[in-house]
C-alpha cells in the first residue's frame, strides 16, 4: 500500500541533480512516524525501530520520489566497492549485498542508507543512467566511487556528463581517528596525509572523509560534484549520527535515506 507524501518530509536537494527528468533527495530525520532515538523519518530496516514505522517512513520517501514504495530499492551495505546494476525491484529476501546501485530503468528510485559515512548520488541525464552509493571510509578507499561511475559507463554514461552530490555525512572536526587509522591511508598513498589534521587529544587526528571523497571523484574528470556540506554527527536536529550515538551511549541509532529516480 502506496501512503502519500507529507509537507513536513525533511530532505536536501543538490543543484547540480536538478536535471530533466530526474527527482532526488537527501531525506533528514524529519517527518516520519518512529519515535524515541529513531524520530522520525528512519530509514534504517537493520535498526531494531518497529518495522512497520520503517516500511512507512519509506513509503513517504519513495511518494516523494514519484515511485511506489516496493521500487525505492536499498541494498544490504557491507562497506564494500561491490557496485551492482539493477533492471527491476528485488524481492524483500533477495537484497543485494553491495554498496552501490545503478540502472536506466525509469521508475525506480535507488537509494542508500547512512548515519556518518558519506551518501552519493550520480546521474547521467543524456545517457538517462543513475547511481547511488554508500561511502564510508573503507569504500572510499577500496574504489566504490569509481566502480559507481564504471558500472554507469557499462549502461552508455559518459563520465564526462555526469553529475555526483554528496549528502549529509560525518564533518573533519566531529571525525576523531587513531594513529592505526592513519596509517592504513598512508600505506595506499602517502599523499592521503593531508586529509588528516591534529586532534586536542594526543595521538589522534582528525580525518576530512569529504574532502577525501571530493579528491577521489575529482580524479574521475566527472561533469561536476557537489556537496551539501551537513554535517550529521553536529546537526542532531536533522540528522542521526552512528558516531554521536556510541558517545551518548545510546543502544541504536536511526539511518538517513539518500535516493535518485528517473521519471
Amino acid at each position: 500500500m502506496n501512503h502519500p507524501a507529507t509537507p513536513q518530509l525533511g530532505a536536501h536537494n543538490a543543484r547540480n541533480l536538478d536535471l530533466d527528468g530526474l527527482n532526488h533527495g537527501f531525506f533528514t530525520r524529519n517527518g516520519g512516524v518512529s519515535t524515541g532515538a529513531y524520530q522520525s523519518l528512519n530509514g534504517g530496516v537493520g535498526s531494531r525501530d518497529d518495522r512497520a514505522s520503517v516500511l512507512e517512513n519509506r513509503a513517504r520517501m519513495a511518494a516523494r520520489l514519484g515511485v511506489g514504495a516496493e521500487r525505492l530499492l536499498v541494498p544490504y551495505q557491507i562497506h564494500s566497492s561491490c557496485a551492482v546494476i539493477v533492471e527491476e525491484p528485488w524481492a524483500e529476501d533477495a537484497r543485494p549485498q553491495c554498496d552501490s546501485l545503478v540502472t536506466r530503468t525509469r521508475g525506480l528510485a535507488l537509494g542508500v542508507t547512512g548515519a556518518d559515512c558519506g551518501m552519493l548520488l550520480f546521474a547521467d541525464a543524456n545517457a538517462g543512467v543513475i547511481g547511488a552509493a554508500h561511502a564510508g571510509w573503507k569504500g572510499a578507499l577500496t574504489g566504490i566511487i569509481e566502480a559507481t561511475v564504471a558500472a554507469m559507463e557499462s549502461l552508455g554514461a559518459r563520465r564526462a556528463d555526469v553529475h555526483i552530490a554528496l549528502g549529509p555525512m560525518i564533518g573533519p572536526a566531529s571525525y576523531e581517528v587513531g594513529p592505526e587509522f592513519v596509517e592504513k591511508f598512508a600505506a595506499e598513498e602517502a599523499s592521503y596525509g593531508r586529509f588528516f589534521s591534529p586532534s586536542p587529544r594526543e595521538g589522534h587526528s582528525m580525518f576530512d572523509l569529504p574532502a577525501f571523497i571530493e579528491m577521489r571523484i575529482a580524479r574521475l574528470e566527472v561533469a561536476s560534484f557537489e556537496n551539501i556540506g551537513v554535517d550529521t554527527y553536529a546537526d542532531e536536529d536533522r540528522c542521526f549520527s552512528y558516531r554521536r550515538s556510541v558517545h551518548k551511549n545510546e543502544p541504536d541509532y536511526g539511518r538517513l535515506v539518500s535516493a535518485i529516480a528517473l521519471d
